[in-house]
């Protein structure tokens, strides 16, 4: 067995923990663990402290790089008063009895096997999107989280959107009749993530356990500020960006799995020794019998769309309106109807409330698996240049 892989898997196996499934009142503290005090983690230490006056504190914090997660403990005591236990190991995180709920904040190929283990470990969870980057771990993750009672919301903040929760009633109510197809691009003119590396220094990371056992590499500390460009960690575009948007089509359509992907895309500009596409293109086809198109440039600076083409009119996911436009049927949308915006509490909020109340929250591990599915097909047929199809049934991409 590798070094690399014998550090990932010698912490100590974690007895199963009794599961948080009580019903919570508003007077009861829930401890949270921070796993990933990154970008994402700093933002969530934001949101939390917004909330800490609903009973709310981070009592734990958990991050492979030393100055990150010093950092954070930092911030943290200043905000709630109260200095939060610390450690590199995910999983001695996971064994704190204290910790009620986790945050994964980690990156993105982490998120499956993190959620799995704190699922195991009898915790509540919010993990950020994607929801994960290898089918066979997001589905164990998935199987672990539906045959638990604990409470599971996935990053995927468009959920929590006002104008965008308009638009999924209204299209569930068959607002602009049937729909057959769906465009979704995004483009922009940059070499995203990249970024500066030379603060980074190895004595202050804890390299085998950033590589999670995905490889036996040499210290890079490029490949650790910059994983989003190599595929030992991301399948790229896909999960990185597409999982925002495909996340729309269960939602909006009741569809939650495609039938089958086609793609293509490659790098055509950035010729900077990344392994993830700065094109790139998918078609989707589902099941009710309708095709989203994907598209995504980092060469060109276009702006984005976001339609969808029903046999009564248009929705403008961007702007938020309905029209008749495309159809010539009796039955047509009149004018242009403008999707209302009504205040909803935050994602985070969401999730905080179910964990007291135990129901579901807005984006719940069928959400979550949705969208993983759909981008772990198209990162799949961009690798193989083949058509992929899933067997919802057997839960299997063929």
């Amino acid at each position: 067995m590798s070094t690399t892989r014998r550090t990932f898997l010698s912490t100590a196996a974690l007895a199963p923990a009794a599961a948080s499934t009580r019903v919570r009142s508003a007077g009861d503290r829930i401890n949270i663990g921070l796993i990933g005090t990154g970008g994402r983690g700093r933002n969530h230490i934001a949101d939390l402290t917004k909330l800490k006056e609903s009973n709310v504190t981070i009592a734990g914090v958990c991050d492979i790089y030393g100055p990150h997660r010093e950092a954070a403990v930092t911030n943290i005591e200043r905000a709630f008063g109260k200095k939060p236990r610390a450690t590199v190991d995910y999983r001695e995180m996971l064994a704190w009895e204290e910790i009620d709920a986790v945050i994964l904040a980690a990156p993105d190929f982490t998120h499956s096997q993190m959620l799995a283990d704190a699922i195991e470990a009898g915790k509540d969870v919010y993990c950020e999107k994607p929801m994960g980057t290898k089918f066979d771990e997001a589905r164990r993750a998935y199987l672990a989280v539906k045959n638990s009672k604990q409470i599971v919301q996935i990053g995927t903040q468009r959920r929590s959107d006002p104008g965008l929760i308009g638009a999924a009633a209204a299209m569930r109510s068959g607002a602009i009749g049937q729909v057959t197809r769906v465009d979704m691009e995004v483009h922009m003119q940059e070499a995203r993530w990249k970024r500066d590396f030379s603060m980074i220094k190895q004595e202050d990371l804890d390299w085998p356990r950033f590589l999670f056992g995905r490889s036996d590499r040499p210290f890079d500390a490029g490949r650790f500020r910059q994983w989003q460009l190599f595929l030992d960690y991301t399948n790229g575009i896909p999960g990185l960006w597409m999982s925002h948007f495909i996340d729309l089509v269960p939602w909006f359509l009741d569809d939650p799995f495609p039938q089958s992907v086609v793609a293509s895309g490659g790098v055509y500009l950035w010729k900077d020794g990344r392994e993830t596409s700065d094109v790139f293109d998918a078609t989707l086809t589902y099941p009710k019998g309708f095709i989203v198109r994907f598209s995504m440039t980092l060469t060109n600076d276009n702006g984005g769309r976001n339609l969808w083409y029903g046999t009564r009119g248009t929705l403008d996911a961007e702007a938020l309106t309905i029209t008749g436009a495309g159809s010539k049927r009796p039955d047509r949308v009149i004018g242009e109807v403008k999707i209302a915006k009504e205040p909803v509490e935050s994602h985070m909020e969401n999730w905080l409330r179910c964990i007291r109340s135990r129901q579901t929250p807005r984006a719940d591990i069928h959400a979550g698996f949705s969208h993983a599915v759909a981008g772990c097909m198209a990162a799949e047929a961009l690798r193989t240049e083949r058509r992929v199809h899933f067997d919802p049934t057997k839960l299997e991409m063929l």
